[in-house]
């Protein structure tokens, strides 16, 4: 079910003695009414979904998630002069998950029809096949040869079978599965893998289909030119970049909030690193990052919103 945004949970702080602007989200964002042309403005909308998670056994709660980053985000300083709107949220409240993806994909679709970057706040990260699919629709209708890398920061691979029932596990799987169906070479880069979360088939599945993955222990700072390279040489295969975030990447210390929630993790400010290196990486390729997304945001195990915290600060770094 799609409902459109309600504008009632932008609130926040005002300033109203500085001689400089001092604009925060609250103040700046407008609800899209689903016609205007939007001029690659940033575009939120939400996925409040957590089939996926339960599916994968995960801890529920992530259907939450996009109101807890909208509140977050809320209060944080706005320095762009560019607007940004809200589309409101996809809803999944029957457990129909392929119903609410394929109106994910919907959306995802029409804002890029309109000129828009979608900025999607999940949700489990069943998001992503929602995310794909409507890049792809998108994409048939300008040059379906054109060709789409996926970059995800993740402890998981998220590549396994979907039969009998996709989950929040199963959305790189079914998009390489697409990819083999269609004949397109599938473009997958992971940063973050937890080498004890994931089965020798997931590891074996992933080098099989030439998917790039960097571990959580070797994605540290000190490490940050060589990861830089590997993201320089992905970019440069592809024609459009699709980014993904799982909050799960991050230690439970950090990122408490989440459905799987990680014991080691790997550094937010490596990240803001890396996001700001594939946006230039991008430019000077030529590439589109077309959208991103945030997944596995989950209020129910969050703590002083420490992890809405750092989902609305990802959302401030990529659109900064």
């Amino acid at each position: 079910m799609y409902r459109p945004a309600d504008m009632a949970i932008w609130k926040g702080r005002v300033d109203t003695n500085e001689n400089a602007p001092a604009l925060r989200w609250h103040q700046k964002i407008q609800r899209w009414d689903g016609t205007a042309t939007l001029n690659r403005c940033a575009t939120l909308l939400g996925f409040a979904c957590d089939e996926g998670v339960r599916r994968n056994q995960g801890r529920v709660g992530a259907r939450d998630g996009p109101r807890a980053i909208r509140h977050a985000l809320a209060n944080l300083a706005y320095f762009s002069e560019a607007s940004a709107f809200d589309a409101g949220n996809v809803i999944c409240d029957d457990g129909n998950l392929d119903q609410a993806q394929a109106q994910l994909a919907d959306q995802v679709c029409h804002i890029l029809a309109h000129d828009g970057f979608p900025l999607l706040l999940g949700g489990g990260h069943e998001v992503a096949w929602g995310s794909f699919q409507g890049i792809v629709q998108h994409l048939n209708k300008i040059d379906a040869r054109n060709s789409l890398g996926v970059i995800n920061f993740d402890a998981h691979f998220d590549l396994r079978n979907p039969a009998p029932q996709p989950s929040s596990g199963t959305p790189f799987r079914q998009m390489a599965n697409w990819c083999r169906d269609n004949r397109l070479p599938f473009h997958y880069q992971v940063f973050g893998i937890n080498p004890a979360a994931n089965t020798s088939a997931l590891f074996q599945f992933a080098q099989q289909h030439g998917v790039v993955w960097h571990t959580d222990i070797d994605c540290t700072v000190s490490n940050y030119h060589n990861l830089r390279a590997s993201l320089a040489n992905f970019v440069q295969q592809v024609d459009y970049v699709y980014l993904t975030i799982c909050l799960d990447v991050f230690s439970a210390a950090i990122a408490p909030g989440v459905s799987a929630p990680c014991a080691l993790g790997i550094d937010p400010n490596l990240v803001i690193h890396l996001i700001k290196a594939v946006q230039q990486l991008c430019e000077e390729s030529k590439v589109a990052l077309i959208m991103a997304d945030i997944a596995e945001m989950n209020p129910t195990y969050d703590r002083e919103e420490l992890t809405a915290g750092l989902a609305a600060r990802f959302v401030h770094e990529i659109l900064a």
